[in-house]
């Protein structure tokens, strides 16, 4: 598990920014599988959750975010604030999902 704080918020109660040090990112550009395609498809028909694609998007988010922590640690902070996600589509069938914050290094008030 990560030592990195992140956060969607600006101001982290009980903490105080001492070091601003830029913006930090990481991505991941996945691509549909043709099984989850007819799966799908299926759903499409039937209705209900598309599991296939909540699990690659979870997963692909989960990606994007530790290359962003890790971008974090190599610059040396201790915690990223105002954490967005966008995705947007490469290809037919491929998308990438992009995590963004502001890198910090954060001390007790």
């Amino acid at each position: 598990m990560s030592n990195i704080l992140i956060s969607n918020i600006e101001v982290i109660p009980g903490k105080r920014v001492s070091q601003h040090l830029g913006l930090v990112m990481g991505s991941t550009v996945r691509a549909k599988h043709a099984g989850k395609d007819i799966m799908a498809g299926l759903k499409n028909i039937f209705g209900g959750e598309l599991g296939g694609y909540t699990e690659l998007l979870s997963e692909a988010r989960q990606e994007a975010t530790d290359r962003m922590i890790e971008q974090t640690k190599a610059i040396g902070g201790n915690a990223v604030i105002n954490v967005r996600f966008s995705t947007s589509s490469i290809t037919a069938g491929a998308s990438e999902i992009l995590a963004y914050g502001t890198a910090v290094v954060l001390e007790d008030k």
